[in-house]
């Protein structure tokens, strides 16, 4: 009986064993996939880290697309950057603001520009862009939809 007992105790040692190890594969597995997951996040991070800082280290604007058209895109305007990062046009507009002296209307920096005023449809691109460039700290724009330029 002793053999008997001890033949059993082992069976079942060897099935709590065997369950364990069970166990101890599928926690492995998730460990080993977490750990893919992790190296895969960490190539994104480091491509997207790199693009991000050359972006900021550009002098020029950058081209991007949306909806399959090319889009340049306008910069905040932070301490040390002048309006040259500008795309040109931005630079006109800014440079017919400045030259009225005082707060302007969007058809009077259209007509500084050369632009058809008279028709209202020319005019709502501009007012767009003199809107980018508030939003973005180049100009100040005054409660009456008139533009300034903001001071340094």
């Amino acid at each position: 009986m002793v053999e008997s007992e001890i033949a059993e105790r082992i069976a079942a040692r060897r099935a709590e064993l065997d369950e364990l190890e069970e166990q101890l594969v599928k926690q492995l597995d998730q460990v080993r996939d977490e750990r893919d997951e992790l190296a895969v996040a960490e190539r994104v991070w480091r491509r997207m880290a790199e693009r991000f800082a050359g972006e900021r280290v550009a002098a020029a604007p950058a081209a991007v697309q949306v909806a399959g058209r090319a889009v340049l895109l306008v910069p905040h305007r932070e301490g040390g950057v002048d309006e040259a990062v500008l795309p040109p046009g931005y630079q006109r507009i800014l440079a017919a603001v400045r030259q009225a002296g005082a707060p302007v209307v969007t058809r009077a920096v259209g007509e500084t520009l050369g632009l058809d005023t008279g028709v209202r449809g020319k005019l709502e691109p501009l007012r767009g862009k003199l809107t980018r460039l508030a939003e973005r700290g180049w100009l100040r724009k005054q409660p009456d939809g008139r533009y300034s330029v903001r001071l340094q």
